[in-house]
């Protein structure tokens, strides 16, 4: 196995496990330059999860191969609606984020678990049967060393996540949305004088981010996991705040970052496929994701700040 053999090996496979951390991580982005920290991600990836497969096992018959799309529909809906529970907490009653996001995550994971025990009388859902088919990117794919690694053998989700990383760069940094949102989120005295609702600033962000959340989830479950149970989304929501920090609270960077644990991801799976790791024990490509977001943070959340505003409820008159 050559060098390029191992690349069209690795490359392909490190996009495909970055999605649902790109989604994710990108949710945390919006949530976080309002000035609410949400710890609650995995919950939010949990519930998308959970919505993802019913709704397919639930519809496949009835809407064939637009049901994964839909699924994706319907995760995006109830990530955006459980996240409310995070915003009323944080935004209108100003409770502590970091233990309203906690309190998501656990909510998210037992709610799940006992509604799949109710519907299915077991501790995890059927696998579906409706899925999404990989792709070749046409023309694309045709181009020498580049096509086969990037455009070729892929799921269309992985290259919507990279385009929304792009599209929220755009939002955030070149709208009046995005200037609204970042005011909001490092000095929300002076946005409330220049007549932004920071509380309505606030409910919006912390929504995209569990419509995104859920996403996430979603895309994980329906592509990776293809069912549902306890373990489906085992850390992934941890990764993904650890790629928006990493990634300095911006789009790109937190899409780099994804793409980053993405590869160790990647590594786990198909590590005893490449000869230089084949001889590797299976359990340290096992732990290598997680091992290597303790490191990055380590090494990067002393250099990487925050919006000013974050995780400090606003009152208003008040400094």
């Amino acid at each position: 196995m050559n060098v390029y053999d191992v690349l069209q090996t690795i490359i392909p496979t490190a996009i495909f496990f970055a999605a649902p951390l790109i989604f994710t991580a990108l949710g945390g982005v919006f949530s976080e330059r309002s000035g609410v920290v949400n710890i609650g991600l995995e919950g939010l990836m949990v519930i998308g999860a959970f919505t993802g497969i019913v709704f397919n096992l639930t519809f496949a018959d009835q809407f064939g191969s637009l049901t994964p799309w839909l699924a994706l529909v319907a995760a995006i809906v109830v990530g955006a609606l459980f996240s409310l529970l995070h915003a009323v907490a944080s935004v209108t009653f100003r409770a502590d984020q970091v233990v309203s996001g906690v309190a998501i995550n656990f909510l998210a994971l037992g709610l799940s678990l006992f509604l799949v025990k109710k519907m299915y009388g077991k501790g995890q859902t059927d696998q579906i049967q409706v899925g999404f088919d990989k792709i070749d990117v046409p023309v694309l794919s045709d181009i020498p060393v580049i096509g086969p690694l990037l455009f070729s053998n892929a799921y269309v989700t992985s290259y919507i996540a990279i385009i929304l990383a792009f599209v929220s760069w755009y939002i955030i940094y070149k709208t009046p949305f995005g200037l609204r949102l970042r005011a909001v989120g490092e000095h929300p005295m002076a946005a409330d004088t220049m007549g932004i609702h920071v509380a309505q600033m606030r409910y919006i962000a912390v929504m995209i981010s569990g419509a995104l959340g859920g996403l996430g989830g979603a895309v994980y479950a329906t592509i990776i996991s293809r069912d549902f149970s306890h373990a489906t989304i085992s850390g992934h929501g941890f990764m993904a705040l650890a790629a928006m920090i990493f990634g300095k609270w911006h789009p790109i960077g937190a899409m780099g970052a994804a793409l980053f644990f993405g590869l160790a991801q990647s590594l786990s799976i198909v590590g005893q496929t490449i000869p230089f790791l084949k001889n590797v024990p299976t359990v340290y490509l096992l732990i290598a994701p997680y091992v290597l977001t303790i490191l990055a943070l380590a090494g990067f959340i002393g250099r990487a700040e925050a919006p000013k505003a974050a995780g400090t409820p606003y009152v208003k008159g008040k400094r």
